[in-house]
């Protein structure tokens, strides 16, 4: 039986991405959303669609045990791709609107990883990949929110590769720059803002949803076994070098 794999975010841009390369590789596909209509097309392709809310424990723990059933071996991977994006300086920004920015991006990518763990501990192994963000290493003005929230994803995906690395578990994470999505729209408002921030990107260009989504499936299928506790820096060289 194909290898069954897990989107939770699956009606994102890259989501979609992802989902349509692993179906190409034969993989059972499930995906976890809450825009079902943007699924259709892969729906319709052999994907199993579950809607529901990433910060919902029980319809997380419903789409991880959707998934595993669909393999002999259970689950083989997980992508976690929910996100948000708010930039505002501390002093403008609302308490609740930082809480909100963390449960999104952080704390929704802990159940995931908890429930994912706690399928594949049980079947022997499994791949986890999660999203950071070039913010997460990098200091970028007024996103104190994020890079909070990413910076902890950072911090908590090194510290699970360490914990499951002996029950076979492999957690990585891809931290892209901005990327041209629906999600950055609102912070690509003019060609001004586009200019500026393309300036400090070394390479001189916005990611592509499809290079995040390529880099997420051969961390999922083609990483050798010993890739673990990784953050793969897809920033055009944004977070390590200066052009």
């Amino acid at each position: 039986m194909s290898k069954s794999f897990l989107v939770i975010g699956g009606s994102s841009d890259i989501g979609l991405l992802l989902g349509e390369h692993l179906l190409e590789q034969g993989c059972n596909v499930t995906l976890f959303a809450r825009d079902v209509d943007r699924t259709r097309e892969l729906e319709a392709k052999g994907a199993i669609v579950i809607q529901g809310d990433a910060l919902d424990e029980a319809a997380v723990q419903e789409a991880v045990a959707s998934a595993a059933e669909r393999a002999t071996d259970g689950i083989s991977g997980i992508a976690h791709l929910v996100g948000s994006i708010a930039l505002r300086p501390p002093h403008a920004t609302k308490l609740e609107d930082f809480e909100q920015v963390i449960a999104t991006n952080l704390t929704s990518a802990f159940l995931t990883l908890k429930t994912g763990g706690k399928s594949m501990i049980k079947s022997g192994g499994g791949r986890m990949v999660f999203v950071s963000s070039v913010a997460g290493s990098y200091g970028l003005t007024n996103h104190e929110a994020i890079a909070a929230a990413k910076g902890g994803l950072e911090a908590m995906v090194r510290s699970a590769a360490s914990t499951y690395a002996k029950r076979g578990i492999r957690v990585n994470a891809v931290a892209p720059g901005l990327t041209d999505t629906r999600l950055a729209t609102t912070v690509l408002r003019s060609d001004a803002i586009r200019e500026a921030s393309v300036s400090m990107i070394p390479l001189q260009r916005l990611n592509q949803p499809e290079e995040i989504a390529k880099s997420m499936a051969w961390l999922l299928t083609g990483a050798p076994d010993n890739l673990t506790g990784q953050i793969i820096h897809l920033d055009g060289g944004m977070a390590k070098l200066r052009g």
